[in-house]
């Protein structure tokens, strides 16, 4: 199937695929195309913004392209690709992948036991290579990958094909293997093909005037032709005659068509519902699906695994096959924002069924625009000035943000007519803290400061804020500042934090009791502290 790449308006979050979490935030914003693959969907390929081309992950079958036999966790660049602008990405259950550019040429690498990189030889490809062999001044457009085949479209619309031919998936007319791309005629000589799809091992392609062909593997019916017999040449798909298809999707052993009025068709392989007709029965023709919901416009499915997922006009996304292992016969109306986050939710394993597009035009969401508008002069209508310094902010915001300013700038308040308000009682860092909170939801800040930020918090009844003060106090509390710490959380009536700062000097007691902060402490907290250390048990001989 091809890894087309994506072009639709709903912004996708790779951070979705446990991979990808991996990445730091300023990696994931220099994403530009990305796709996981493999087996298990362990391996992950991603191009940035300035077309470098990286990868990570576990690497079997050299399918990482890096030179070597090493998985890897941190993103490893491949050089030889870099500049190289991506059109079209596949791969196989090898794995092998297969990516063309921009200029129409092709690179392969990966798994190569049935020659399916498509040079000659059956050594595994430890790096990217460029594959010319009979496809001189050709430009390659679009690629699709069997378990162990390929498939290649070209720009005047011919199909090359080359690797495992056990049931024909070349097209070639026999069951020995392709070493090199062939072109796949009979049927197609005279037709200009527009799109190209795979599953394990089937092949399908469809023509510019909408008809739909197949060769391969047939036993399930995956070819759609009313029987079940391999085929090792293409044969038109009859049954779709009539209709315009302008999509199609394979899986492990089922298909999709999608026409370009909408209408769904499913065929193939049905042992996990993933035709979408209500039974587990195989159906070795086309079956119109979804007949009684609104118009479709796209199809997802993917040749390693037994899912599929469409898309409404409206937007909404059904799924249905197995899912999570469960066998959903009917499609299922889901809470997702695209037919993507289907296969990362859903799919065993959680792979990508195309190529994802994070193209987005700079296109900020409300929250990021509020982040980037903090302590700007140009756009602000308030200043406050603390320590002689000033931050920048805007009183829309702080009074959609924060109940105290709300009340503050009611109209019977001096500070609604000010245009800056000095701030005395909190310092310049705890101050600008709490603004900046109020605009991203964060807070970074040392746990000396954010003791300051604490009683802030609670003096304007931010319980949000209270709790993030206390997780950054937990997380630095030291032998040094746990006294400081202890008597902040008292003064300050943060209970959960008074305990765990309580137990923490308590557990480091001889040290605690030789700084400078223990000998700090006044007198009836000192008292209060010894004998709540004695109930515990800490002066125990």
């Amino acid at each position: 199937h091809p890894l087309l790449l994506q072009r639709s308006v709903a912004m996708v979050d790779v951070s979705k695929w446990p991979l990808f979490t991996l990445l730091s935030a300023q990696e994931l914003a220099s994403i530009r195309h990305a796709c996981i693959f493999g087996t298990s969907a362990n391996e992950a390929i991603f191009i940035t913004h300035d077309d470098e081309v990286y990868v990570l992950g576990l690497n079997c079958s050299n399918c990482l392209g890096t030179g070597d036999s090493q998985s890897t966790i941190v993103p490893k660049k491949l050089d030889c690709l870099t500049g190289k602008k991506l059109v079209s990405l596949s791969y196989g259950s090898g794995p092998h992948v297969l990516l063309a550019t921009e200029e129409g040429e092709l690179y392969v690498w990966g798994h190569n036991g049935y020659s399916q990189l498509g040079n000659g030889t059956t050594n595994q490809g430890v790096s990217p290579v460029l594959l010319s062999t009979n496809l001189q001044n050709k430009r390659v457009t679009e690629v699709a990958c069997g378990s162990h085949h390929s498939l290649a479209l070209t720009l005047e619309g011919e199909v090359f094909a080359w690797g495992y031919n056990n049931c024909g998936q070349v097209g070639s007319g026999s069951t020995a293997n392709q070493p090199t791309p062939r072109k796949v005629s009979n049927c197609l000589q005279s037709k200009v093909m527009v799109s190209i799809a795979c599953g394990q091992t089937s092949s399908m392609a469809v023509a510019d005037n909408g008809e739909v062909y197949g060769w391969g593997y047939n036993g399930n019916g995956q070819l759609g032709l009313g029987n079940n017999g391999n085929q090792l040449t293409p044969c038109r798909l009859i049954a779709l005659q009539g209709f315009c298809v302008v999509q199609i999707a394979s899986g492990y052993a089922h298909s999709l068509a999608l026409t370009d009025e909408g209408l769904l068709y499913a065929w193939g392989a049905n042992t996990y519902g993933q035709l979408g007709t209500g039974n587990k029965s195989n159906q070795l023709s086309p079956v119109q699906v979804m007949a009684e919901k609104e118009r479709i416009v796209e199809i997802a499915a993917c040749h390693s695994t037994h899912t599929s997922a469409a898309k409404t006009q409206s937007g909404q996304v059904f799924m249905w096959g197995q899912c999570r292992g469960q066998p959903i016969v009917l499609p299922h109306l889901t809470h997702l924002a695209s037919t993507d986050d289907v296969f990362t939710c859903f799919a065993t394993p959680s792979v990508m069924w195309r190529m994802l597009s994070m193209e987005h035009d700079d296109f900020l969401t409300v929250a990021q625009s509020l982040q980037k508008e903090f302590d700007n002069p140009e756009t602000s209508d308030l200043k406050f000035s603390i320590d002689g310094k000033y931050i920048h902010v805007h009183k829309a915001v702080l009074k959609i943000r924060c109940e105290h300013f709300r009340s503050m700038f009611q109209s019977h308040w001096n500070e609604d007519m000010k245009e800056v308000i000095e701030i005395d009682q909190f310092s310049y860092p705890v101050y600008r803290s709490f603004l900046e909170f109020l605009y991203t939801d964060s807070v970074d800040l040392p746990p000396e400061d954010a003791i300051g930020l604490l009683d802030l918090a609670t003096s304007y009844c931010e319980n949000r804020l209270k709790k993030l003060c206390q997780h950054i106090i937990k997380r630095g509390i030291t032998v040094e500042n746990g006294f400081s710490l202890l008597s902040a959380a008292i003064r300050y009536d943060a209970e959960d934090l008074e305990e765990f700062c309580f137990k923490f000097c308590v557990n480091h007691l001889t040290e605690v009791t030789q700084t400078a902060a223990f000998w700090q402490i006044d007198g009836n907290m000192l008292k209060e502290f010894i004998s709540r250390a004695g109930h515990c048990g800490a002066f125990k001989n």
